[in-house]
């Protein structure tokens, strides 16, 4: 790894997903002609990596794969995004995750099938810890809790930002313990709801505020993100489109977007723009990485729109 200041780190699972795009869900025995197939790599953290690269920043990841061919295509994958992999163990003889997914043409509706990697947890080594020390940002969902929790510490000691992504149907108690620790947190609204009691995303990002993190913000799809600071909260619209091709990875984006912004040095308003046009934008593409934009795309894409970030 090279001693150049990274700008975000994340820590998490990285996958291999082979989507499909179908007219329907298939019925049992059914034999259906698909619409279209991609292969390429996926995991929450691991695509918001991928999604700031884009953007301009300089990405790192931390993951324990297999020497597989799903690893060797996670790597590659990374590699050619320009996501830092030296601190990827990769692990002798054992698998990388891989997940199926189903894609409906007529809503964008998913169906996931998956097949979880047998790789060891990461342990944090000394170096990975250094890594962790050189970056602005260290984001996480709380996977591989014990080294979530030793970079989260280590991230907090060394006075570096740490982001958290609160993904649907991903609440657990133990995330009680980490949420009051980060400065940015972004959750679904199915993630807020779970934490907080509180049904109206609002409601739950003002309480989500009161536990520490001074950047909230609760997403839910189509119906935009509800963003919150010690300062103000306002709504984020969502950036519609007549047909959405598939849905995957655009939370995903949403969070290395948000990150880049403010790494740019954008103000929590604007951050909240981009990260909601690259969310929108990558609904157009089948799968999660394939539709993220460069920022000079976003850009445009703002601008025909008479959004202004200047």
């Amino acid at each position: 790894m090279s001693k150049k200041q990274i700008d975000v780190i994340g820590l998490g699972a990285s996958t291999i997903d082979l989507l499909t795009l179908v007219e329907h869900f298939p019925t049992r025995r059914e034999a259906q002609q698909a619409l279209s197939t991609v292969i390429q790599g996926g995991g929450p953290v691991a695509t918001a990596m991928v999604a700031a690269s884009r953007l301009g920043c300089k990405s790192a990841m931390i993951d324990s794969i297999g020497d597989d061919w799903a690893g060797r295509l996670v790597l590659r994958d990374f590699q050619n995004e320009g996501v830092e992999t030296d601190v990827i163990e990769v692990h002798h003889g054992k698998n990388t995750a891989v997940s199926n997914i189903l894609v409906s043409a007529a809503d964008g509706a998913r169906a996931i099938m998956f097949l979880p990697g047998t790789a060891p947890e990461p342990v944090l080594s000394e170096v990975q810890k250094a890594v962790i020390q050189s970056a602005k940002i260290l984001h996480i969902t709380g996977r591989y809790w014990n080294a979530c929790m030793q970079a989260v510490e280590l991230a907090k000691r060394s006075g570096i930002q740490v982001s958290f992504d609160g993904g649907a149907d991903r609440f657990k108690p133990e995330m009680k313990a980490l949420v009051p620790l980060t400065d940015i947190c972004i959750v679904a609204r199915d993630f807020a709801e779970k934490y907080t009691g509180e049904s109206e995303p609002l409601r739950s990002a003002i309480s989500l505020l009161k536990e520490g993190p001074t950047i909230v913000a609760v997403t839910d799809g189509v119906n935009g993100s509800w963003v919150c600071t010690r300062e103000s909260c306002f709504h984020q619209p969502a950036f519609l489109f007549p047909k959405v091709v598939d849905t995957t990875g655009c939370g995903d984006g949403y969070h290395g977007a948000f990150l880049a912004a403010r790494v740019k040095g954008f103000p929590v308003e604007k951050s909240a723009i981009v990260a909601s046009a690259v969310a929108g934008i990558n609904t157009q593409h089948l799968g999660g990485r394939v539709g993220i934009p460069v920022f000079a795309e976003v850009m445009k894409f703002l601008v025909e729109r008479g959004v202004a970030l200047g």
